[in-house]
């Protein structure tokens, strides 16, 4: 199931702490990555 609105901006916000734990920051971007509508953050060649 893809992560909604509101917990993909949870999880911004835990990456963007830099109080959060390392453990913290890997489930964060696991779930960004899992978020609807995510894109890859390789620039798409023409």
């Amino acid at each position: 199931m893809a992560t909604g609105k509101k917990p993909a901006s949870d999880a911004g916000k835990i990456l963007r702490d830099p109080k959060s734990t390392r453990k913290e920051k890997e489930v964060a971007a696991s779930d960004l990555s899992q978020r609807k509508g995510a894109t890859s953050s390789k620039p798409k060649k023409k």
